[in-house]
């Protein structure tokens, strides 16, 4: 972006949308600071100045327009409010909480109106809520159809429709097919795969760095519930879907070629297809579009492929990052396998590294400290976990995207034990927050050269709103330079 005043008032006179959220204009006459979109009476160039940030203009003493609302912008604090409000949503629908609740739940969720959803949803996906959850249940069935020996009746309720007379209806006023042409029009030499297991390829868009993204995960990795084999990763997973639970397995793998993931699903999933799909799509950031950050880290992005990795499990990443507090990441990796196998439920699955679901919230807020600190957890953080099992368990903190960011963010830091630096990075990883940034890192300070906090805010200020990729890169220079 220009940081010529003279082009910058030019865009900024021409209501230029390209600029909106990269650079605010503080108007000295009134000394409010406005978007390069506002409707607002024009000001005289010698009135304005230029800031990069919201944070910039208030630094400089002014406030923000009450009527372009310079909180909303692109780029800032929510990444597009409208937008990614429409994603959080299309993203819920697609983990299948349509399928058990209606419009008005999805929008008390969202904690906004059914009116502003609907809207907002149809601005990002040119249709309603409603009718995207409908195509996306007949997509999934479509494929269950035509790539698996599933039976149909099975395949209705894996798609999120509730019974097999509504599915049949909908299939055949839609597609005009009925599940036996699906059947009959597949290709007769393709082998349907095995009623043990499910193949899915997902997509996403390039480059996608997979080997940088498996070594996160690989260092990682909670031997018993995950494992990392040759170009492979795989783990454990526990499902809630129609009020019951689902255990089983994935494991994903890139496909040569192709801007594609192989993923093999354990057939016990089956029920909860949609909702180990989405989970899969958030571990390894699959939405994301590396250009688009790329632009605005600049020479920072030198692997633009990098992925910011998701998790599972909110609580699982939670009692992860508290365990990591002060120590090496293989130090941390050790407690969490103890605490796993303490607590979790031991399964069987076709890989002999893959023994235990990691333990749900609801299991450790019923622990008391005296069982956690043995196994080598200090009493304090012990304390820590109990806590926010607690409050995960009684549903006062969700640790999972489109929640409110700051309100969980200021529910986690009211919990004893967890600073800034521990909500940031479950902010990362469990929320998939964007621009989540962990300032007091000792990564983040030794790749930057600094150790003053405020000069590593003010530096990373440059790079909203993709601060959190910004911390996966900074991190991967500490490792490019070892």
């Amino acid at each position: 972006m220009t940081s010529d005043p003279a082009h910058l008032y030019a865009a900024f006179k021409a209501h230029d949308a390209r600029f909106d959220g990269r650079v605010f204009v503080g108007v000295s006459s009134t000394r409010i600071y406005c978007r390069p979109v506002c409707a607002a009476k024009f000001p005289k160039r010698e009135n304005c100045s230029f800031h990069r940030s919201a944070a910039a203009a208030e630094a400089a003493g002014f406030r923000p327009c009450l009527r372009c609302r310079p909180e909303l912008a692109p780029g800032y604090a929510s990444v597009d409010a409208s937008a990614r409000l429409a994603h959080v949503a299309s993203g819920l629908i697609d983990d299948g909480f349509a399928n058990d609740g209606s419009l008005s739940s999805l929008a008390l969720r969202l904690g906004v109106t059914d009116r502003h959803l609907r809207r907002v949803f149809k601005e990002a996906f040119g249709v309603s809520p409603v009718a995207y959850a409908q195509t996306q249940r007949l997509l999934l069935a479509k494929r269950l159809l035509t790539d698996t020996a599933m039976p149909v009746l099975d395949v209705a309720l894996a798609s999120g429709f509730g019974s097999l007379r509504r599915f049949n209806a909908v299939l055949k006023e839609r597609y005009r097919l009925t599940p036996s042409d699906f059947r009959r029009k597949a290709d007769a030499a393709a082998p349907l795969f095995s009623p043990d297991e499910f193949v899915f390829e997902l997509g996403y868009r390039p480059p996608l760095d997979w080997p940088a993204l498996l070594g996160f995960l690989g260092a990682r990795t909670i031997d018993g519930v995950e494992e990392v084999a040759a170009d492979r990763y795989r783990r454990t997973l526990m499902i809630r879907h129609g009020g019951e639970s689902h255990v089983g397995w994935f494991e994903a793998e890139p496909i040569a070629g192709k801007d594609r993931i192989r993923v093999r699903i354990a057939g016990s999933l089956g029920k909860g297809l949609p909702a180990v799909l989405a989970r899969v799509k958030r571990l390894f950031d699959l939405a994301c579009d590396p250009a688009e950050i790329a632009a605005t880290l600049g020479p920072l992005a030198r692997r633009p492929g990098l992925r910011l990795p998701g998790v599972v499990d909110g609580f699982e990443i939670a009692v992860r990052a508290v365990l990591g507090q002060q120590i090496t990441v293989r130090a941390a990796r050790t407690l969490a396998q103890r605490f796993a196998i303490a607590f979790g439920t031991p399964m069987v699955t076709p890989f002999a590294g893959l023994v235990t679901l990691f333990p749900t919230a609801a299991n450790i807020a019923g622990r008391s400290i005296g069982e956690i600190a043995p196994l080598g957890i200090i009493g304090a953080r012990a304390g820590t976990i109990q806590a926010l099992a607690r409050a995960i368990a009684a549903g006062e903190i969700r640790l999972e995207p489109g929640v409110d960011v700051d309100a969980t963010i200021a529910g986690l830091v009211a919990l004893p034990g967890i600073g800034d630096w521990t909500a940031q990075y479950i902010a990362m990883r469990a929320l998939a927050w964007p621009d989540a940034f962990p300032a007091a890192d000792y990564g983040v300070m030794k790749a930057l050269g600094e150790r003053n906090l405020r000069r590593v805010r003010e530096t990373a200020e440059q790079w909203r709103p993709w601060r959190a990729y910004a911390v996966m890169h900074l991190w991967d220079s500490l490792s490019a330079a070892a």
